[in-house]
């Protein structure tokens, strides 16, 4: 039974719990104010009228229950009665404000996913010899909306990739990465090295955000044999070689997110890895390997890499974004965003 029909059912439960209890005691123990647990309950997952009916429910039970206990026009019963009545009201307005809120919420979460949507447009399906899967698997926290980025363009350097991660939640997070996704179109096609591609997003940055809001990031292109990398704070690449092994791509220096360059002016430099046919990366963001199930343990994203080996690189994300959400045993709490390139063998 799921938990919304544990919730709808469990003010009937309480209150057949309570009459039970008054019957059994005797009439030396009245629980009849117990009666009140009722309403309570039933404006925690109902409405103002189911509420409302939970309450009358509740005052049916009352009025018997007082006759057997010879309490009927008593003070005691009166003060039940009067007990109950107030309860349901309350119930009533909780229920009535919880409805209006999660409408509220509903309608920003509809804003935020729709300009999401326009934010985050399909990646093509193949980029020069390049087969690309894509997964995006939204949090289900009130403020599931996040910054998580990604774009595939090919440019004439080569194909050339984003993937980031804008720190916080929100409408204001799908604003600021709009921002860097803005700036990444312009200048991957401007500018010839990487590095200067990240200077450039970082000045498009610190004209929009605050001093203490941040991107983790990372810029890749695609040559023949290898991958450039620039990092800045972001979770590294996992590589899956065509003989079987399993690298990661960890930069010989962490460079700090974009929007901190005010903290450290040099240029994050770009790093080589080998990246030949049959090759495989993976590019994701920290919502995939800080996912927890039930005891607290991360997902074991490494362990899982064979899952990725599957010839069409959608299949392969399906199937791990699937392993994911198995292990975390439900909704997961953080957007996490996953971009896996294949180079097919000849």
């Amino acid at each position: 039974m799921s938990s919304l029909r544990v919730l709808r059912w469990l003010p009937f439960v309480v209150m057949a719990g309570v009459a039970v209890m008054d019957m059994l005691a005797g009439r030396s123990l009245v629980f009849l104010p117990l009666l009140t647990l009722g309403p309570a309950f039933a404006s925690v997952s109902g409405g103002v009228r189911r509420t409302a009916f939970v309450g009358a429910v509740a005052l049916g039970i009352c009025v018997p229950m007082a006759i057997y206990n010879d309490l009927l026009f008593t003070w005691e019963n009166n003060l039940t009665v009067i007990g109950i009545a107030g309860v349901t009201g309350a119930s009533m307005l909780a229920a009535g404000l919880r409805l209006q809120r999660e409408r509220e919420l509903a309608s920003v979460r509809q804003v935020a996913e729709a300009a999401q949507r326009v934010l985050l447009r399909p990646v093509p399906r193949r980029a020069g010899d390049l087969r690309v899967g894509l997964s995006y698997t939204s949090a289900a926290a009130e403020a599931r909306i996040g910054g998580d980025l990604y774009e595939v363009v090919t440019t004439p350097q080569g194909v050339r990739l984003l993937i980031g991660d804008v720190q916080g939640k929100g409408l204001a997070a799908v604003e600021t990465a709009a921002w860097v996704l803005g700036a990444f179109r312009e200048a991957a096609y401007d500018e010839t090295d990487l590095a200067d591609i990240g200077e450039r997003l970082e000045a498009s940055l610190a004209r929009h955000l605050g001093s203490e809001q941040f991107v983790t990031a990372i810029i890749a292109e695609i040559h023949d044999t290898e991958v450039s990398l620039v990092n800045f704070g972001h979770p590294p690449p996992l590589l899956i070689h065509a003989d079987g092994g399993i690298a990661t791509a960890e930069p010989p220096e962490q460079g700090l997110p974009l929007g901190l360059g005010v903290f450290d002016a040099s240029q994050t430099k770009a790093h080589r890895v080998p990246f030949h046919r049959g090759d495989r990366i993976l590019f994701f963001t920290d919502g995939v390997i800080e996912a927890r199930n039930a005891a607290g343990e991360f997902y074991p994203l490494e362990e899982r890499a064979g899952l990725l080996r599957r010839e069409d690189p959608q299949v392969a994300l399906d199937a791990l974004r699937a392993d994911l959400v198995s292990h975390t045993g439900g909704p997961l709490l953080d957007d996490a965003a996953m971009l896996l390139l294949h180079r097919p063998g000849h």
